[in-house]
């Protein structure tokens, strides 16, 4: 019997641990360098199957735009396949938007996943992240499923084993457009690219990073040495205050901070003995957060919950 639904399909956010801008293409894109680590902090989304064709789209929970990723990566892979179906598609909007937690490209890499099930089509990983890099940079990442070092505009994919750790992330009520921060005079477009030298896995084993001054192959125990930098983070800053509030709000409790992608949510490494660090996917306590703010407490994940959904 052919598929009629699929239900509950996670759609994590990432972290970006460092983020450097190398450079910018003739055509204005900007050439990135970044280790993003899939987190469980994720929306759910459900497919109910059409014959009619029609692709229509639900929120439970906040509004998104009337066309949002989701929907146009759903059109993309209906047209690029031929494929006659439809689908019902209902989010459970769960990730902050604006946030440079990667909620809306992860929403539409899950649908991509999910309706390449759904219709039959089986198309290989390969096709998929074709598709995901026409809707948005950040896409193929999370079709690729694995923790990774990400070059280029977010197509090169380089997998990683990133050590398991918790981290405290949350995000003041302002939004932050990523085109406004790429835009901004305070930005850095030349830093010095970085080099993979090899496997990364925190064993002992690896080769590291080369960057500058001479070698970054961080002490996963030292948060200052993990996180690298962001290039991105002092634009944002400059354009809403409440991002370095909130930086400076998380390094009084964990002793770190960094913004994530173009902002505007901040995370922190908690470490072991903090206690907090063996909590389970959870809001603050009450009155904790500024007013305003959301925030949990998060764990890395290896892999994206469906990886498997796509061949290799």
């Amino acid at each position: 019997m052919p598929l009629r639904a699929l239900y509950d399909l996670p759609a994590p956010a990432k972290l970006n641990l460092f983020l450097h801008v190398v450079g910018r293409r003739a055509d204005g894109y900007h050439l990135l360098q970044s280790l993003f680590v899939l987190i469980d902090w994720a929306d759910k989304l459900h497919f109910h199957l059409r014959a009619d064709g029609q692709l229509t789209r639900q929120d439970n929970g906040p509004a998104l735009p009337p066309d949002d990723l989701c929907l146009r990566a759903a059109r993309a892979l209906q047209g690029a396949s031929g494929c006659t179906l439809g689908a019902d598609i209902c989010i459970d909007k769960q990730v902050p938007w604006g946030a440079g937690m990667g909620g809306g490209s992860s929403d539409a890499a899950t649908t991509l996943l999910a309706l390449n099930r759904l219709w039959g089509l089986n198309w290989p990983r390969a096709r998929l992240l074709e598709l995901g890099l026409a809707l948005g940079a950040d896409v193929p990442f999370f079709i690729g499923g694995q923790n990774a070092f990400v070059q280029g505009i977010g197509e090169q994919l380089t997998p990683m084993r990133v050590p398991a750790a918790t981290y405290a992330v949350v995000k003041p009520p302002a939004a932050l457009a990523t085109r406004e921060i790429f835009n901004h005079p305070l930005m850095v477009r030349d830093t010095e690219p970085v080099i993979l030298l090899g496997s990364l896995d925190g064993t002992g084993d690896d080769k590291g990073i080369s960057g500058l001054p001479a070698e970054w192959n961080p002490d996963w125990e030292d948060a200052d040495s993990f996180f690298g930098q962001n290039d991105l983070q002092f634009p944002a800053q400059d354009r809403c205050p409440e991002v370095a509030q909130a930086a400076r709000w998380l390094e009084a409790r964990y002793g770190n901070s960094r913004m994530t992608g173009s902002g505007s949510a901040v995370f922190a490494r908690v470490e072991k003995n903090m206690g907090t660090a063996d909590l389970p996917l959870a809001t603050f306590p009450a009155g904790e957060l500024p007013s305003g703010w959301v925030g949990r407490m998060c764990r890395s994940l290896d892999v994206h919950p469906l990886a498997g959904w796509a061949a290799d």
